[in-house]
């Protein structure tokens, strides 16, 4: 096996050089062929026509002007020469290049790569050799390097490892897939990786290379997937559902197509054997709050307890007030927070151990040690990425194998639920309730301030309220940015005092938050001037305008997020960026919040624009690294793999059938996977 053979080995590799591999990890002949170019020196020779300004192009011409020498600065040169291409006469410069003065004489032929201007018809010339180039010198492959290695060298020990090797490359595919998706073998596909032969055959060799290691990845997933479905013995619930029939049709709207599908999935999961292990995604207002409902009810007509855990206290409140509405006559709902205290508290935990309450909704407080349940079946957590492991573990195991249900208001684009969530089933809401008005989204120069204000003012005096939002809290001297502090007191002297102003951000204690959030709520206050803290799960259905500062400095899915907080009521909503931006990308954002309200679209844009690290931050752990697969461009070939990755593990043939071998070894490779699974 080539993962056994040394890297030195391979000939022209000594002791030194063998060194050098082992820093970038390469030990084996096996390393070694996987260490794929980062990209590859293109010197294809296209007609002029065809060339893109600014794009790095080759060109072959003769020489028809003496090259000029100029020096400037210290030790700065300049040389230019006319070539003739296609018998059209373009400049080349050369810069600190004088030798070219005496290599390059008239009537020469020379190919020429470098910047190509279109306007000027000129070449910055990076690289030049006398001649035409040979037809395989066209496509070069440039290699990560580190300490003294050099791409010459490396290139050369590629060829020798290739020629002395080539015939022991495993495929690691079925024939099948070769054959279905008319991919090359991977000894084929190592060769073009390394030495293209041309462009198109180096797209089918990636094409190959980037579909394994997304089927690897999707494997691996899909095995831990069943590890943890098979370990998350549940308990089948009998749900009535005629009674839950009778419970959707009494409600005062009728549910949209997504959300009776995800209802469908919900209840399958709760019939099942195995614990539910549920990602429920919906856009803001789409209706989580219902299905949430029906699903605790579901759970209800099997003799089950359900909970409902929320980040904060004045969430917990609201969703208490609305699913207390919805189960009016159906079930006793009670509140458990931390302002929850003393002889209420008490009451309220018997009620949960003698099975007097159904449905209990609160914070943290429901994970208390001494917070104890008759029999909890169904467990909701909402926006689930504010709590930690530990803190969903520990409402969890409250229940006998309780059914698990992950909501958030979030949109992730479906090639990161996919790659992060993918040992989760994942559920989706993406179609809004009939009659809701979509927010209306204006993008503003800073200098409009006066005419927002004033807009602001109108509504207010219709009787509706306004958020107004700033990056940071205080001022800072390294970001020119709008801050809530200055903000506050800047509209507490614009608004005459009839429209009280309210401030809110971050570094208030959370009873402060809780107090200044209630007094906007109950209208109060009309004005609330806040940091990002409001973006998540907050609902004052008569606000209905969003202004948000500096909003280039926000990416499209916060943003969205915090539009989300206004159209919640009857009247017509308006969000108001107030932005000014430099870049492009921040120009862009603007462009795509005017245009669109869908948070799934928002999510995919905003994925394009940020790349995956930093769409969840910095600090998401999960996602992985992948050689030459890129999660945004790829996602086709991810659905694809995902797909059957799937059908593989489901149909055992991975387990049983020979042409799966070399798969299943890959993936024993992987030390998340061993000894849990495949032993």
């Amino acid at each position: 096996m080539l993962s056994n053979e040394p890297v030195s080995n391979i000939k022209g590799i000594g002791e030194k050089m063998e060194a050098e591999l082992a820093e970038i990890g390469i030990h084996s002949v096996e390393d070694f062929l996987n260490y794929v170019p980062f990209r590859y020196d293109i010197k294809e020779i296209k007609p002029l026509t065809e060339l893109q300004h600014n794009e790095k192009a080759t060109l072959v011409g003769k020489v028809v002007s003496e090259p000029s020498l100029t020096f400037y600065g210290r030790k700065k040169s300049r040389i230019v020469l006319t070539l003739e291409v296609e018998h059209i006469a373009v400049k080349a410069v050369f810069f600190n290049q004088a030798f070219v003065k005496k290599q390059l004489q008239r009537d020469d032929i020379v190919t020429v790569t470098g910047k190509w201007d279109m306007h000027r018809l000129q070449i910055t010339v990076s690289q030049f050799k006398k001649g035409t180039v040979k037809t395989n010198d066209t496509i070069q492959p440039v290699y990560p390097l580190k300490g003294d290695l050099t791409l010459r060298s490396l290139r050369k020990n590629m060829k020798a490892a290739l020629h002395t090797y080539e015939k022991q490359i495993e495929e690691t595919l079925p024939e099948e897939f070769l054959t279905n998706y008319k991919i090359p073998s991977r000894s084929q596909s190592l060769k073009q990786i390394h030495f293209p032969d041309n462009r198109i055959l180096l797209k089918h060799a990636k094409r190959r290379f980037i579909y394994e290691e997304l089927l690897l990845f999707q494997l691996k997933m899909q095995l831990l997937r069943k590890q943890k479905r098979e370990a998350a013995k549940g308990t089948a619930k009998e749900i009535n559902k005629k009674l839950v029939q009778d419970y959707v049709q009494k409600l005062p709207f009728a549910l949209t197509g997504a959300q009776q599908k995800v209802v469908k999935e919900i209840l399958r999961d709760l019939e099942s054997a195995y614990r539910m292990n549920r990602l429920l995604q919906g856009d803001v207002g789409s209706g989580k709050t219902v299905v949430a409902a029906i699903g605790l009810y579901a759970a209800l007509t099997a003799g089950k307890q359900g909970a409902l855990m929320v980040p904060t206290e004045i969430l917990a409140e609201q969703h208490y007030d609305s699913l207390k509405e919805l189960f009016e006559g159906y079930g006793e709902i009670v509140l458990l927070t931390g302002s929850v205290k003393g002889k209420k508290r008490k009451e309220i935990l018997r009620k949960l151990v003698e099975n007097e309450a159904d449905i209990v909704i609160g914070t943290h407080a429901l994970i208390q040690d001494d917070v104890f349940f008759h029999d909890l079946g169904f467990v909701i957590v909402d926006e689930q990425h504010r709590f930690g492991v530990e803190q969903r573990r520990t409402l969890r195991d409250k229940g006998l194998f309780p059914d698990v249900l992950f909501m958030t208001a979030t949109p992730i684009p479906r090639t990161m639920a996919i790659t992060t969530f993918g040992d989760m089933d994942v559920s989706i809401i993406d179609e809004m309730p009939k009659g809701r008005k979509p927010v209306e989204t204006f993008w503003v120069k800073d200098n409009m301030l006066e005419r927002v204000l004033n807009f602001i003012q109108k509504e207010v005096q219709q009787g509706h309220q306004a958020y107004m939002i700033c990056p940071l809290i205080e001022e800072s001297d390294k970001l020119d940015i709008q801050n809530a502090v200055d903000v506050y007191h800047q509209l507490e002297a614009h608004f005459p005092e009839s429209i009280k102003v309210g401030l809110m951000h971050g570094r208030l204690h959370s009873d402060e938050k809780d107090e200044v959030m209630k007094k906007f709520a109950n209208n109060e206050v009309q004005v609330l001037v806040s940091t990002t803290v409001v973006e998540v799960g907050v609902n004052v259905p008569n606000a209905t305008v969003m202004v948000i500062y500096d909003a280039e400095r926000f990416g499209l899915s916060q943003l969205h997020q915090l539009r989300g907080r206004v159209g919640r009521g009857h009247a017509q909503s308006y969000c108001i960026l107030m932005a000014d931006p430099k870049g492009d990308v921040g120009k862009e954002r603007m462009r795509i919040m005017t245009e669109t309200n869908d948070g799934f679209e928002l999510s995919e844009e905003d994925l394009k624009l940020r790349g995956p690290g930093d769409f969840f931050g910095k600090k998401q752990s999960g996602l992985p690294e992948f050689k030459m697969a890129d999660l945004i461009q790829d996602y086709r070939a991810l659905e694809t793999a995902r797909q059957d990755a799937v059908t593989i593990i489901e149909s055992g043939k991975f387990f049983s059938d020979p042409a799966y071998a070399p798969l299943r070894h890959l993936v024993e490779k992987d030390a998340v996977i061993q000894g849990q699974i495949l032993d």
